[in-house]
């Protein structure tokens, strides 16, 4: 392939290393606090180790990716948390979902999240603590898989089967001894999800948590998800009700505010 002045294009090199690159900061980001070593990225990634190590010294020294001492292990860094949160505070609306995570937060007495379906998993854009159960780190723009969450089979019940199938991986992850882990049984779940209107797991994502969630029509062109979280004793089946009324009048508000002010929001 030529140039228009006849020469060989050229960049097509810095093109794929753009593409390692990306590659490298979703393998240290889905790694959460455990750091990778070279070995690990050039297995995972099937990469030479020189192209690795000059990709991983080129983040590091702009802030990207962070490493120990003896440059063995590397992490995300920093410059990666500055670009998600511009992000978070860029949306215009989380701004309009933030007080209504609130204001559920307090109804019901749980912790509530506001997330989105992402390939397969659901990223966690905004989240209200309930008190008492603050956490040490916060879900936002953590990923987890979308089969394993209340939150992503809200969402991934709206999808039609070629949409579904895109999705999921072949091998769902477990996470807990819990975690729906066959995709006839998860079709089955997410027909459930379907047929009462919102999505319950017991422990499939976190041992002594139950969670409740319904999809979210925000016109983003994703797919949202709003979910209650509580302790496992605390949902019972009276609980679950009416979490789940709760959800859906919060969900409705959240559609009601948005299409009002669809033309100032995009």
């Amino acid at each position: 392939m030529t140039e228009p002045s006849g020469q060989p294009l050229t960049g097509v090199r810095e093109v794929k290393s753009a593409a390692r690159t990306i590659d490298i900061l979703e393998v240290l980001a889905a790694r959460g606090n455990a750091p990778v070593t070279i070995r690990e990225l050039c297995s995972v990634l099937n990469a030479p180790r020189s192209s690795i190590y000059a990709l991983l010294r080129t983040l590091v020294e702009a802030g990207w990716v962070r490493t120990d001492p003896s440059r063995t292990t590397y992490s995300i860094g920093i410059r990666a948390l500055l670009a998600g949160t511009t992000y978070l505070d860029a949306d215009p609306l989380l701004k309009v979902i933030r007080p209504q995570l609130g204001l559920l937060g307090k109804q019901v007495g749980g912790t509530v999240n506001f997330g989105r379906l992402d390939g397969g998993h659901i990223v966690y854009l905004a989240t209200w603590e309930a008190p008492g159960r603050e956490r040490t780190v916060t879900r936002v723009g953590r990923r987890l898989p979308a089969h394993a969450t209340a939150l992503g089979q809200a969402a991934l019940a709206t999808l039609d089967p070629a949409a579904l199938r895109a999705q999921l991986p072949a091998d769902l992850a477990a996470l807990t001894g819990r975690t729906i882990i066959s995709h006839a049984l998860l079709s089955r779940e997410l027909a459930a999800v379907r047929r009462r209107g919102y999505a319950v797991e017991r422990e499939q994502n976190t041992l002594g948590i139950a969670c409740v969630a319904v999809a979210v029509d925000c016109g983003t062109g994703g797919v949202d998800a709003l979910s209650v979280s509580l302790p496992l004793a605390k949902l019972t089946s009276g609980q679950e009700r009416l979490v789940a009324s709760a959800l859906r009048e919060a969900a409705a508000t959240t559609e009601e505010i948005v299409g009002g002010l669809a033309g100032l929001l995009g």
